[in-house]
């Protein structure tokens, strides 16, 4: 059967071994007080020792609480101070350390230790000289002086080393199961917090996958269907108004251009990718694809910023939102378009020379979820113009600021 290594059964295994020990010298104690001349002497201590054993095996496996240890020292001591007037003062101090050893590993205060030293020293020293001079009543008081100090001197000094070498172990051996203990706490929080990292990380990417398919789904979905409505549109108009058809039919090529752009950064985002350019070179690139091949001009002035992720995605997308619109709705056919770096954000403004607004500007889907995204980063925004006068979208966005889609 395999021994389970612990605190309680190394402590049980010491307590076990002193009272062996403790026999072992009880023996030799007996062994020296045998005498046919004092037969009675023998048997007395004999009893003594026997109930002192069977005092500190209780003592040691049954009683926890200090007040009822300091009863059961007592009896200890009184049963030491028999054997020692029956026996003498032969081995007195190692049967003292010996019973000390026992309460200092069940006592755990380090103050109640300290006073079971105390009384032990105390009584040992009673119990040395009473036995001495019970034993020895013959002696001249100048060699019996001589003989108690020296042997108080020596036992004190082995009982102060026993105290001493104990309580090192003892908290050394505690600090050590201590230490265990919160390693092994340690490794146990440390395996679920891996788990819980590995839950959130799933989580996280699962949450990302959804958000990209909402784009695909409201951005992407949205282009394609409106280039539909636009090449229906376009049919329809083709031999009663072919310059409202070619119209129809260049918004719809932005639309699809759009829309592809827009399922690329995605299949991008699934794979992995970080995003490669900068939002300038990204609005570059957005205004030169919608001008690309068509009769609008546009003129920028954009600053190199560097936004968070989901600011950078708003802004291109708004771009590409007020450009479509402007051309689709406005017959806008130039454009003036600006980013710069303010002091605590970014600022976007974009402004066309198409059909304006007679009013107050509505707002339509489009507009509506831009003023709405805008918000939800923490930003500001305005749209304004006039009829015939042109339309214009003027947008402040923290630059640090990161939402959660919902």
């Amino acid at each position: 059967m395999k021994i389970k290594f612990n605190y309680e059964n190394v402590i049980t295994t010491i307590k076990l071994s002193l009272i062996i020990l403790l026999a072992v010298i009880e023996a030799f104690v007996c062994a020296q007080a045998y005498s046919p001349d004092y037969i009675s002497n023998f048997i007395a201590a004999t009893v003594c020792c026997a109930v002192l054993l069977i005092v500190e095996g209780v003592n040691g496996f049954c009683v926890k609480r200090f007040a009822y240890k300091m009863v059961f020292f007592g009896i200890d001591s009184a049963l030491l101070l028999a054997i020692c007037f029956l026996t003498g003062n032969s081995f007195l101090s190692t049967m003292y350390c010996i019973v000390l050893t026992d309460c200092y590993m069940t006592v755990e205060k380090f103050g109640h230790k300290t006073i079971l030293f105390g009384m032990s020293c105390g009584l040992y020293t009673v119990s040395f000289i009473v036995g001495w001079v019970l034993r020895n009543p013959e002696l001249a008081v100048y060699n019996s002086i001589v003989e108690i100090l020296t042997g108080v001197f020596f036992g004190l000094v082995a009982i102060a080393i026993d105290f001493i070498i104990v309580e090192f172990l003892v908290r050394f051996y505690r600090n050590n199961r201590q230490l265990s203990v919160a390693l092994k706490e340690a490794d146990k929080s440390r395996a679920r917090l891996e788990e819980v990292y590995e839950q959130l990380t799933r989580t996280k990417v699962y949450e990302e996958r959804n958000r990209i398919a909402r784009d695909i789904h409201d951005n992407a979905g949205h282009s394609m269907t409106s280039v539909i409505m636009q090449t229906e549109a376009a049919k329809l108009l083709i031999d009663e108004d072919p310059e409202e058809a070619k119209n129809r039919i260049i918004s719809a090529n932005m639309q699809a251009r759009n829309a592809l752009e827009q399922m690329r950064e995605s299949v991008h985002l699934l794979a992995g990718r970080e995003q490669a350019i900068s939002l300038r070179d990204e609005l570059e690139e957005i205004i030169a694809q919608t001008i690309d091949g068509t009769d609008v001009k546009a003129r920028f002035d954009l600053d190199e910023v560097e936004p968070g992720e989901e600011v950078y995605r708003f802004v291109r997308n708004s771009v590409k939102e007020l450009l479509a619109n402007g051309i689709r709705h406005g017959k806008a056919t130039a454009f003036y378009i600006e980013l710069k770096k303010t002091e605590d954000g970014i600022k976007l403004y974009v402004s066309d020379n198409g059909l304006g607004v007679d009013g107050e500007p509505k707002e339509g889907f489009g507009l509506k979820g831009l003023r709405e995204k805008v918000e939800k980063l923490g930003g500001t925004c305005r749209f304004s113009g006039e009829k015939d006068e042109g339309f214009e979208a003027y947008i402040i966005l923290p630059v640090q600021k990161e939402i959660k889609d919902d």
